[in-house]
């Protein structure tokens, strides 16, 4: 059963090591997601999108996701388990390593909801 997609956000505290990329945990995110960093729309599991910000307790993350209801939770374990790893090597294959402080579920906020709208709709296939 094709169940409708909807909008869910997933959020993220981690350490950082010195000199690490900040992109890296989204990186992460996405290999988990769809099996490589580069590739054409749509996403295969979830459209996906990462935001991070640097703070003093750390780098926080923000994921908004579009996925059926019934593969959210499945996500949701793959973004955690990418965030757990601690560590991804990017395109230049420099390794960035981190530390896991807290993941967990949270609400779209409204002014991300555009952002999830667009998720909702991604381009077809073959199109970007």
């Amino acid at each position: 059963m094709d169940l409708m997609r909807q909008a869910y956000a997933h959020q993220a505290v981690l350490v950082l090591t010195a000199g690490g990329d900040d992109r890296a945990p989204g990186g992460a995110i996405t290999v988990a997601l769809c099996g490589q960093l580069e590739h054409d729309p749509p996403c295969p599991l979830a459209a996906h999108h990462t935001a991070a910000d640097q703070h003093d307790d750390g780098l926080h993350l923000r994921v908004l996701f579009a996925t059926a209801p019934d593969r959210a939770d499945e996500v949701r374990d793959k973004i955690d388990a990418a965030l757990a790893a601690g560590d991804f090597a990017g395109p230049d294959g420099r390794i960035s390593r981190w530390q896991l402080v807290r993941a967990g579920c949270t609400d779209v906020l409204p002014d991300e909801r555009p952002h999830a709208r667009r998720l909702l709709n991604p381009p077809p296939a073959g199109t970007s």
